[in-house]
C-alpha cells in the first residue's frame, strides 16, 4: 500500500548546467534497453527525475538526451516543494511532466515507471532514512527497471553511483531491490585522486569508511594500486585510471574493464560486497 504522507525534505536545490551529463551516458551506456523498451508494461511507462531542485534543468537536459535514443520517452519531474512544480510545469509538454511528491511520490492510474535517477538528493539522511527511500522508490519501479542514487561534487566532474536493479520478488533480506554496482566516474578535467571519491560516497557508505568495512578496504587498495602505477602518470591520467582498475581488478575486485568504461572514466564494480 503507498502511503499518501510525503516522504522526503527540502534540499537546497541549486545545480549547475551539464552537471548530470555525464550520470545520463553512464546509465546509456549501462543499460539503454531501461530507457529504449517499449514491450509489455514498459510501452508508456515514465522516465523519473526525483528531486530536480530549484530548476527543472537537470530533467530537461536529460530529456532530450535520452530522447535521442526514444524520441517519446515520457518524463517524469519530481520535487517536493510546490513552488518549484509550478516554476517546472511552464515547460511541461505532451511527453514532460511534473508533480509535487516526494520519494513515495504518488502514481496516477495506470501509471507506470521504468527508472528513478535520484541524484545528490541523500546525503542529508540517516542511514536508515536512505534505505526506507530505496525501498518506498523500488515499489514504484517496474520489475527489472532500475534505480540510479549517488552524489557528484558541484560541477559533476567525479561522483559515485550506486545501480540499483528492481527485482521481481524479495531477495532473501526481504528487499525489492539490488545494488548490483557501484560506479566510480571521473571526467579527467583535473587531477586525479582515488581520495576526492570519499567525498561524494553515497549516503549508505559514508559511515563505513572504517577498518574492517569492505568499502574502506577498497579504497585502501585502489589507493594502494594508484601509488604501484604512479609512473603510468607519465602517458596522462587517463592511463593512470586505466592501468589502476585494470590493477584492482587483478586484486580481486570485479572491475569491468571494458575499454569504453576505463577509456571514458568509469570505474564499474560489479555486485559491491558493501
Amino acid at each position: 500500500m503507498l502511503s499518501n504522507k510525503i516522504q522526503g525534505q527540502h534540499t537546497r536545490g541549486k545545480t549547475a548546467r551539464n552537471r548530470l551529463r555525464q550520470i545520463d551516458v553512464l546509465t546509456l551506456r549501462y543499460d539503454a534497453n531501461v530507457i529504449t523498451r517499449q514491450d509489455g508494461l514498459f510501452n508508456q511507462a515514465k522516465w523519473c527525475d526525483l528531486g530536480y531542485g530549484a530548476e527543472p534543468v537537470t530533467t530537461l537536459e536529460s530529456a532530450a538526451r535520452f530522447r535521442q535514443r526514444r524520441a517519446n520517452l515520457p518524463v517524469l519531474g519530481i520535487e517536493i516543494d510546490p513552488d518549484r512544480v509550478a516554476l517546472a510545469s511552464q515547460f511541461a509538454d505532451q511527453y514532460t511532466s511534473f508533480r509535487v511528491g516526494g520519494f513515495n511520490f504518488s502514481l496516477l492510474p495506470k501509471e507506470k515507471i521504468r527508472a528513478i535517477r535520484a541524484y545528490n538528493v541523500l546525503r542529508q539522511y540517516e542511514e536508515q532514512a536512505v534505505i526506507d527511500a530505496y525501498d518506498a522508490m523500488s515499489e514504484r519501479i517496474l520489475p527489472q527497471g532500475l534505480l540510479v542514487e549517488g552524489t557528484c561534487n558541484p560541477f559533476g566532474q567525479y561522483s559515485v553511483t550506486n545501480m540499483v536493479r528492481r527485482l521481481a520478488k524479495p531477495n532473501s533480506q526481504g528487499k525489492l531491490w539490488h545494488i548490483e554496482a557501484m560506479v566510480f566516474a571521473y571526467r579527467f578535467k583535473t587531477p586525479f585522486d582515488p581520495i576526492d571519491f570519499q567525498t561524494v560516497l553515497p549516503k549508505n557508505l559514508i559511515h563505513k569508511m572504517v577498518p574492517g568495512q569492505p568499502i574502506n578496504d577498497f579504497f585502501s587498495e585502489w589507493k594502494n594500486q594508484a601509488q604501484l602505477n604512479a609512473h603510468l602518470k607519465t602517458w596522462g591520467h587517463r592511463q593512470w585510471f586505466v592501468g589502476i582498475a585494470k590493477a584492482l581488478k587483478a586484486q580481486g575486485y570485479h572491475i569491468d574493464c571494458h575499454p569504453w568504461y576505463l577509456r571514458h572514466g568509469f570505474l564499474v564494480w560489479k555486485n559491491p560486497q558493501i
